[in-house]
């Protein structure tokens, strides 16, 4: 958990390179000597397994480098990094073993699955249809027709721990989770919306009930598929819970002894450490 927690608070613990994305022998002469990270689609990556805990298994640089296909993640000391989409055997996301990695891995590992996503499922131009190019090292793409240049989009979306005047914890389910799994509300940051406005809205669309002194938290990207997650407190003005019986299914206060009993009897399970869901629920749990 503290791997995660930290990680994000604080500069990345690795250098993006981007003073040479747009000088393409530069970036070639990086290749032959690189860590090569293979991406299935959905944010797939090998793991190995050592003493140390997970790491992520890359590859030797074996063939001639391709600019359409290997995208640079950065360096690592004095090691560079590329991503190449491949197929994985025994495919893990940081949702699994994130919070296990070391801050440099947590970081390319998350780069490389929003690049993969985004390369794969937008391949035309959003303003006249025409194919793209990737340029820049992966990090753009440049559309053969109109000449536009296109960057990965990032979805903003709101994540908040909600809390009553008794210091109960909102916690709700989805309808497509397994049985008994709770976490703390979240949607997407719709157009003409603040942040703000839009914990507002989630949080009464899902659950019926109204906030107050929302505040900031922390932010993580959450690549699945390309999304940012902003964190958010709030309190919350009522607590009759009306859910929209659409997203969330099922939605409960809790108090901490009420929490920890079902996390122990095991009829209720909560997000994974990866996640900052589970940052948020663990702050309550742990209050300073």
């Amino acid at each position: 958990m503290s791997t995660v927690s930290n990680y994000w608070a604080g500069p990345a613990p690795f250098h993006r390179l981007d003073e040479v994305r747009r000088q393409e022998p530069a970036v070639a002469a990086l290749w032959p000597a690189a860590c090569v990270l293979l991406v299935s689609d959905r944010g797939g990556f090998g793991v190995v397994h050592g003493s140390d805990g997970p790491q992520l298994r890359t590859e030797p640089a074996s063939t001639p480098y391709d600019p359409a296909r290997h995208w640079l993640l950065g360096r690592v000391g004095d090691q560079a990094w590329f991503a190449t989409p491949e197929p994985v055997d025994s495919p893990m996301t940081i949702r699994e073993v994130g919070s296990q990695l070391s801050p440099p891995e947590l970081g390319l590992a998350t780069m490389a699955a929003a690049l993969e996503e985004w390369h794969r499922l937008e391949p035309h131009c959003p303003r006249c249809g025409g194919l793209t190019t990737v340029i820049a090292a992966g990090m753009a793409r440049s559309c053969q027709a109109c000449g536009r240049e296109l960057f990965p989009r990032t979805d903003p979306a709101v994540i908040v721990a909600v809390t009553d005047e008794s210091d109960r914890l909102l916690l709700g389910h989805q309808g497509v989770w397994p049985v008994g799994r709770y976490s703390v509300l979240a949607g997407f940051v719709e157009a003409g919306e603040s942040l703000e406005q839009a914990v507002h809205r989630e949080v009464y669309e899902e659950a019926g009930i109204l906030l107050r002194d929302v505040t900031y938290v922390a932010s993580q990207p959450w690549p699945f598929p390309r999304s940012v997650m902003l964190g958010f407190h709030a309190v919350a003005r009522t607590t009759d819970i009306v859910v929209d019986g659409e997203e969330i299914v099922e939605a409960r206060w809790f108090t901490r002894e009420e929490l920890l009993a079902e996390v122990d009897q095991g009829t209720v399970g909560l997000p994974g450490a990866s996640s900052i869901a589970h940052r948020l629920v663990s702050a309550w749990l742990n209050p300073a």
